[in-house]
């Protein structure tokens, strides 16, 4: 039985970690909460990894720290602020106890995401919240502990919630109301499923240890937002809703008055037009493919009902 570290309970953080003990691994689960899955081989501790000696006791003798924590908030003064320190910590620990350091990571760095994106594309964007994760990839691949990053585009799955493809679109889907979408329907997207990244994720820990590696999630071939709420109502039995879009050019008014939409706004260029990721070369890598859609798609609708009806009994 081997023993891991997971920073983070949100939705990659808290797969991850029944992953492993499913399998049979020790987890020690670290948020500042004491949050996370409740199994036999997950402990779950109070945990601040921004505190070099906490993270430092807490990762003794692990083979490999999962860091599933993401900044504050979806801005990139929070992220420059945050991010990069916590990243050093767990470099730090990680390479003290001689384990590797795991991190799921975007597709922000892609310099060219008006091309379909594959591991050998270029990762320099800069500015924003863009130019953040480029940092953060330059870091890893410049420091002395071993690391993997395995790249996903915008999540779906139980217990994602702040997605595109989270609750802005699947209780709409389920209760029958309008959806009002960021960018086109109709261009073409990544939509990659969060099980499949924590498998991915597990599956790089397992793979022979290199200085840096970066790596893609099993993701399915791209549709519109429109086919995948429409595939979305197919599953869960229900009408598909109307779906409308917001033009680029509304967002960035928005943004003046409202900074959330202003940082949507940075990042709209992901749906104005197609954006696209493939992972065949990493899924030969890895072993292992993506979930069939409609059994991704089934989970996701049974999660979300599952919630609905808890937040109408409350």
């Amino acid at each position: 039985m081997s023993q891991y570290i997971v920073t983070g309970a949100g939705p990659v953080g808290w797969t991850i970690a029944e992953q492993l003990a499913e399998r049979g691994d020790s987890v020690r689960i670290l948020t500042r909460s004491g949050s996370g899955p409740d199994h036999p081989r997950i402990e779950k501790l109070v945990v601040d990894v921004s505190d070099p000696s906490a993270l430092a006791t807490a990762a003794t003798g692990a083979l490999a720290i999962f860091h599933c924590i993401h900044g504050s908030a979806y801005s990139a003064a929070a992220w420059q602020r945050e991010l990069p320190a916590a990243e050093s910590v767990v470099l730090e620990a990680a390479g003290r106890e001689g384990a590797l350091a795991v991190f799921p990571e975007s597709l922000y760095s892609y310099s060219r995401p008006d091309q379909v994106m594959t591991e050998q594309s270029e990762r320099a964007a800069e500015g924003g919240k863009r130019g953040v994760r480029t940092a953060l990839l330059a870091a890893r691949a410049a420091s002395a502990t071993d690391t993997v990053s395995v790249v996903a585009s915008d999540f779906f799955g139980p217990r994602v919630r702040m997605s595109h493809a989270g609750e802005r679109m699947v209780p709409a889907v389920l209760n029958g109301t309008r959806i009002q979408l960021v960018g086109s329907p109709d261009a073409a997207h990544s939509f990659t499923y969060v099980p499949d990244l924590a498998a991915a994720m597990i599956a790089a820990a397992d793979l022979p240890r290199v200085r840096d590696r970066v790596l893609h999630a099993p993701t399915l071939p791209a549709l519109t937002q429109r086919a995948l709420v429409e595939a979305f109502a197919s599953v869960a039995g229900v009408a598909a809703p109307r779906v409308a879009g917001t033009p680029g050019w509304l967002s960035g008014a928005l943004g003046v008055v409202l900074p959330s939409m202003r940082e949507l706004a940075e990042m709209s260029y992901q749906f104005a037009r197609p954006f696209v990721m493939d992972s065949t070369s990493s899924q030969l890598v890895l072993g292992i493919s993506p979930t069939p859609r409609e059994t991704a798609l089934e989970r996701t609708v049974q999660w979300w009902r599952g919630e609905l009806a808890a937040t109408a009994r409350a």
